[in-house]
């Protein structure tokens, strides 16, 4: 397979992604809409620049179909991340995020169960919010799987997942595969809907598949003036603003992240081997960082006079914690992170400070959310 399609392949994973198969020999087309909200001006956005004259570069988008037949013509492979990423976002643009997320891989899939085509290999962008608030430990009742938190408990300051049988704080273990399935927000709702719909249909159409359940990917080139996904960046430019950064909960709340470069290395082999086709694999570091420790990392690598506020504000659908089992990722890629969160973040720093000052549109994203009610 030498002629790989990448839907989304000017956005942060996919550039990443297009430049690393460029240059290991693979013919690349990339079909994206350059959305605003992740490139500003198209012509002056770093992602992509950088792939745009090393790829088939086809600007369109993959709720019309006639943009998915012209890409798909004569390619070997998809790789489709294109997608809406926000997750508190999603919770009040259903509708551009279920087209979106959900009918635009519908019609990738319909036109290839329809039309001839060559494609041997689809590999589909899935989410760690399709796990929810993931996997626990009860003393009591052993492992379970807490739904969505209380709104009730979260305003009087109690924001730890309790255990849905007894009601006790449990503790925080790693998510496998083979975990329930339940998430909490719109976005989450539509990737898992993304990955039934790929590994269904590519097994009914005998096209292997695959999709990649990444967890929070950080690294240089991701946008810095999207304030709807990505704490690092949100961070970064309000400490380089010196605005104070606001830490929603208790700042115990904590998140896997793992290295851009882990996740197109886990990407490319899941692309170059068949032993993992047809199943659901978490990318991720396996280790758990609090939103306070990148709050505080952040700040003293940047030197920054802002103030670090707990402030006790929360977000619905927002989970507590969440840390990827990747035991599946090795047996099946022979592929495991490399990154340290200490390593990455240094490296993520050292690019963030020779870009220009992004604008810091996180007030204006807040606001979005108190209208809906969803911020409280």
């Amino acid at each position: 397979m030498k002629k790989i399609l990448v839907s989304g392949g000017a956005g942060f994973i996919g550039s990443h992604l297009c430049n690393k198969l460029v240059a290991s020999g693979y013919d690349v087309t990339v079909l994206d809409n350059l959305s605003e909200q992740v490139h500003g001006d198209p012509e002056k956005s770093d992602l992509y620049n950088s792939v745009k004259n090393k790829v088939l570069f086809i600007k369109g988008d993959v709720r019309r179909r006639d943009d998915w037949r012209l890409a798909l013509a004569g390619q070997d492979a998809v790789i489709h991340l294109a997608a809406e990423t926000g997750t508190g976002q999603s919770m009040y643009e259903i509708d551009r995020y279920a087209d979106v997320n959900v009918r635009g891989t519908a019609l990738m899939l319909d036109l290839l169960a329809r039309e001839k085509h060559q494609i041997k290999k689809i590999i589909v962008a899935s989410s760690r919010a399709i796990y929810g608030e993931g996997k626990y430990l009860c003393t009591s009742h052993g492992t379970v799987y807490p739904s969505h938190r209380l709104e009730k408990d979260m305003r009087r300051g109690d924001f730890e997942i309790k255990c849905p049988q007894c009601g006790r704080t449990t503790e925080v273990i790693p998510t496998d595969e083979d975990s329930r399935l339940h998430p909490t927000s719109i976005y989450g709702i539509t990737k898992q809907t993304q990955e039934m719909l790929v590994l269904t249909a590519g097994r009914s159409l005998g096209i292997p598949s695959l999709a990649f359940r990444y967890q929070n990917v950080y690294g240089p080139g991701q946008s810095l003036s999207n304030p709807y996904t990505g704490i690092l960046s949100i961070f970064s430019t309000r400490f380089r603003h010196g605005n104070p950064v606001n830490i929603f909960e208790d700042g115990r709340e904590s998140r896997d992240f793992v290295y851009i470069d882990d996740v197109v290395t886990a990407t490319i082999a899941g692309l170059e081997k068949n032993t993992a086709d047809y199943l659901a694999i978490n990318v991720g570091s396996g280790q758990a960082t609090t939103v306070m420790t990148v709050a505080e990392t952040l700040k003293k690598a940047l030197a920054s006079d802002s103030t670090i506020e707990i402030s006790g504000n929360f977000r619905l659908g927002d989970i507590r914690h969440n840390i990827a089992d990747t035991a599946r990722l090795e047996r099946t890629l022979g592929t495991v992170p490399q990154t340290t969160f200490e390593d990455g973040i240094g490296r993520f720093m050292e690019w963030v400070q020779t870009q220009p000052l992004a604008e810091d549109k996180y007030d204006k994203s807040i606001e979005e959310l108190k209208e809906t009610g969803l911020y409280q």
